[in-house]
């Protein structure tokens, strides 16, 4: 039987992006669910592994479908489902294992340096501090039994661990045309005004590329034995 995924996303410009490329170097098909649309509720029963994408909403909105997403999340948890979370979702994730988000001191928009715990470096392979790119202005308390793999000096919680799950706030899955993109929408013009310096969408994604393959191939490698 083929493996396949379930992505949660919350709009319809997102894209699996970089975690396809791991994907389908491993045979695993992948499937959008669209949760903002009505009427949408996915059967992740016949799913292996779950992804829930970033957003420009809130984990703590209080809307029909992020409460709806929140139920699918601890699911999945409950079936012990490999889960991928990226910004948005890692604070998904979060908060339906019962931790806190909230409002991050500042917003990382851009490229920020990462550094990597002992956990971190063990676990996708990686040790120097990366130059990631980020946007987001939340951040979220690590779940109970959760390691921290990551961190920056801006925002401690970076990226973390419990058991199969993994959340990670910074954005590995980007290409430059995604980044570019992000910088044109209408709805993100607003924060990346508030940005200093301008913003290279080219900038350091060679080795982002690099990075998230390891990372990436990592769960994927983990939703394969599931």
């Amino acid at each position: 039987m083929a493996t396949k995924v379930l992505v949660l996303r919350h709009s319809p410009g997102e894209s699996l992006g970089r975690i396809l490329d791991s994907l389908e170097s491993r045979g695993i098909s992948s499937e959008y669910a669209d949760l903002y649309r009505e009427g949408a509720r996915p059967d992740i029963r016949g799913a292996d592994g779950l992804v829930v994408m970033g957003g420009a909403m809130s984990a703590n909105d209080d809307v029909p479908f992020i409460r709806q997403e929140l139920d699918i999340i601890g699911e999945a948890v409950a079936l012990g489902l490999p889960i991928l979370g990226v910004c948005l979702g890692s604070q998904l994730i979060a908060k339906a294992l019962g931790a806190r988000v909230y409002r991050n001191p500042v917003k990382e928009i851009g490229w920020y340096p990462v550094h990597w715990t002992e956990a971190g470096a063990r676990d996708f392979l990686v040790s120097e501090p990366e130059t990631l790119f980020q946007w987001h202005g939340e951040t979220f308390d690590l779940p109970a039994g959760a390691e921290l793999l990551a961190y920056s000096e801006q925002c401690r919680h970076q990226a973390y661990r419990v058991g199969k799950i993994y959340g990670l706030q910074f954005h590995l899955e980007v290409t430059p045309e995604i980044i570019a993109d992000w910088l044109n929408e209408d709805a993100a013009c607003g924060e990346a005004r508030e940005v200093t310096s301008l913003i290279d969408p080219h900038e350091n994604c060679g080795r982002l590329e690099e990075v998230g393959a390891k990372v990436f191939g990592r769960w994927c490698d983990i939703v394969r034995r599931q």
